[in-house]
């Protein structure tokens, strides 16, 4: 199903000037970077219009009454993650990913993660080493 997604967020931007495809197989770092500008700022965009459909604000009379965290706009919420996935998919195809490479570093990244439970993970002893064996496998020899 990821790779749907994938194919249909492809040909949605497409209609706006960005080709993931022509992207992955001819990579431009200043073409990546540009578009992912682009979708990193409408991510956050979406972010902010997903937490406005909480109670956020701390000196709002329903944060007072203990409402702060209450979704108010459940129907909203759901279309706002769903503008987020759309932007997600995008930025991941700005660094050239396709729906089997982010599927592939999930899993590494997964394995790092639940490592970093076991471990009693720590953010005073924070170190970012353990990430630097997730590569793509599609581009190890």
């Amino acid at each position: 199903m990821l790779e749907e997604l994938f194919q249909h967020q492809a040909e949605l931007n497409k209609r706006i000037g960005f080709d993931a495809d022509k992207l992955h197989d001819n990579f431009d770092p200043r073409v990546a970077g540009e578009w992912l500008n682009n979708y990193i700022m409408a991510a956050a965009n979406e972010l902010e219009e997903l937490r406005d459909c909480m109670y956020w604000k701390h000196w709002c009379k329903e944060a007072r009454d203990g409402r702060r965290f209450e979704i108010h706009d459940l129907q909203n919420a759901r279309v706002e993650v769903i503008d987020i996935l759309f932007f997600w998919i995008s930025m991941a195809q700005c660094l050239g990913l396709n729906a089997n490479d982010v599927m592939d570093l999930y899993r590494q990244k997964l394995k790092v993660n639940q490592d970093r439970q076991t471990n009693n993970y720590s953010m005073a002893a924070k170190k970012e080493d353990d990430n630097k064996s997730i590569t793509l496998s599609r581009e190890n020899p």
